[in-house]
Parts: C-alpha cells; sequence; structure tokens
C-alpha cells in the first residue's frame, strides 16, 4: 500500500535542482538507458539517461510529439541496435547524443534536454 495517489497523479515538473546523484554510470549499458524519477517536494520529475558511446546524455521522459512517455517498457528507450532513441507510442526514432528527431513524428523536432554531468562514476543533475 502507498501514501497518496499513484505516482501517474502526482504534480509533475520539468527541472530539478543541481547536484542531486541520479545513477552509478558503470549500472548504465553503453549503449544503454535509464529512466529516472526524482521526487521535488510534492512534485515528481520523469527523465531519462543515454549511455553512448562514453558519453552520457539526460532527457525529459517526454515525446515532443503527444507529450507521453517515450517508453512502454522500463529503460526501453533505445533501438535493438542501440542507435537511436525510440518512442514506443508513435514511432519517433530521435538521434541519442543530441535528441534531433531523425524520422517519424515530430518530423524535425527533438526532446527536452536534462542537463546531467558524469562526476567520477556518478551521474548527476547539472
Amino acid at each position: 500500500m502507498t501514501d497518496g495517489p499513484p505516482l501517474s497523479d502526482r504534480p509533475r515538473v520539468w527541472k530539478t535542482p543541481p547536484g542531486v546523484a541520479v545513477a552509478v554510470l558503470a549500472d548504465i549499458a553503453d549503449p544503454g538507458a535509464r529512466a529516472v524519477v526524482v521526487q521535488i517536494g510534492e512534485a515528481y520529475f520523469h527523465g531519462f539517461l543515454i549511455h553512448k558511446d562514453g558519453e552520457v546524455r539526460g532527457y525529459v521522459d517526454r515525446c515532443p510529439h503527444a507529450g507521453y512517455p517515450l517508453a512502454v517498457e522500463l529503460d526501453r528507450y533505445l533501438t535493438d541496435d542501440g542507435e537511436l532513441i525510440l518512442c514506443a507510442w508513435h514511432g519517433g526514432v530521435f538521434k541519442p547524443l543530441t535528441g534531433e528527431c531523425v524520422g517519424g513524428p515530430p518530423a524535425g523536432g527533438r526532446l527536452t534536454p536534462w542537463p546531467v554531468t558524469v562526476d567520477g562514476a556518478v551521474v548527476r543533475t547539472a
């Protein structure tokens, strides 16, 4: 049993404060992805991390086409070959290191970046 409304019904925020540890880099394959939820007061931030070619990027977990979270299965943000980010709802694909849409809706759009840094072995909000 949980206290309060389900996570999906709680208020969302679209930014995080700097310096919050959100992941251990070694826990994210390269290429790989990880969903992240950060509680900020009574609200929640939903984002995800991409680890590709030794680099880490963060994005707000919201499709620019329809506003849904991109993955329908936990941590499944990349295509099977690990080359692109896939919106599982409408088939839009995005470059992992820039967030640029390269196919499907929203043609010409991009994911909203979520600033993160790698501090030793830890990924933190920037």
